[in-house]
């Protein structure tokens, strides 16, 4: 049986399968990016909640595998070499889990960078930017009298989904005709934004119709109504 003692997760979140890739999560726009990945491809794993209510992503153990103290982040017993792998960022855990498995990123090299440029346009934008309009619509920021941080964020959130409907208005899927990482990463966000943030008819979204459909395409997949509830709550 595979020995992941000299990772101090494990003390704070037992292994009761040490042979299974862990998982260290909650069912967020960026959590559930993994939990997605891994129930589309069926790779085997064990999932931990990392519960953000009592302060766990900051605890030694949880910094122990990622200091940057947010989730996801996975502990693979069988890495590169047949060693451990600790890795956070989900961008990076979905590359990885991509290369692992050979699913879900093209391997025709062009077509692979396609796939990866969405990528980070999710990660260097559309996170960011939703983030923050969740932040400023229905968080601690909706109450700032000075609206002009909200409405910054709100012009931006509705130039990134505007990029992507003209994207989607091509083809079936972000990058291509063919499902990838990066759709896996963006539209958790769009469904975010929409949804839990609230957002809709402040992003002006029912202009963006190629989205809607692309958006509906992957909230039908059974991996993705699995992994949206993954982990699930105690």
């Amino acid at each position: 049986m595979t020995d992941l003692s000299a990772f101090p997760i494990t003390r704070k979140w037992p292994a009761s399968r040490p042979d299974l890739l862990q998982l260290y999560s909650l069912p967020t726009p960026n959590g559930v990016k993994v939990s997605i990945f891994l129930e589309e491809t069926g790779l085997p794993y064990e999932v931990h909640r990392v519960d953000f209510g009592q302060h766990e992503q900051n605890s030694p153990e949880f910094r122990s595998l990622n200091p940057n103290n947010k989730i996801p982040a996975i502990l693979d017993p069988h890495g590169p070499g047949g060693k451990p792998l600790a890795l956070f960022e989900s961008g990076a855990i979905l590359l990885y889990l991509a290369d692992k498995t050979g699913q879900l990123l093209p391997r025709d090299p062009a077509a692979r960078w396609q796939a990866v440029q969405w990528l980070m346009f999710q990660m260097g934008g559309i996170g960011p930017m939703f983030g923050q309009v969740g932040f400023f619509h229905k968080f601690a920021g909706r109450d700032y009298e000075d609206k002009r941080p909200r409405d910054r964020y709100v012009a931006e959130a509705h130039r990134l989904l505007a990029v992507l409907d003209q994207q989607l208005a091509r083809q079936a899927w972000v990058a291509g005709e063919e499902y990838t990482i990066a759709d896996i990463a963006i539209f958790p966000w769009v469904r975010g934004l929409v949804g839990f943030y609230e957002a809709r008819e402040l992003v002006r979204f029912d202009g963006f119709a190629h989205v809607q459909r692309a958006l509906d395409a992957f909230l039908a997949r059974p991996a993705v109504q699995r992994g949206l509830t993954i982990p699930k709550a105690p």
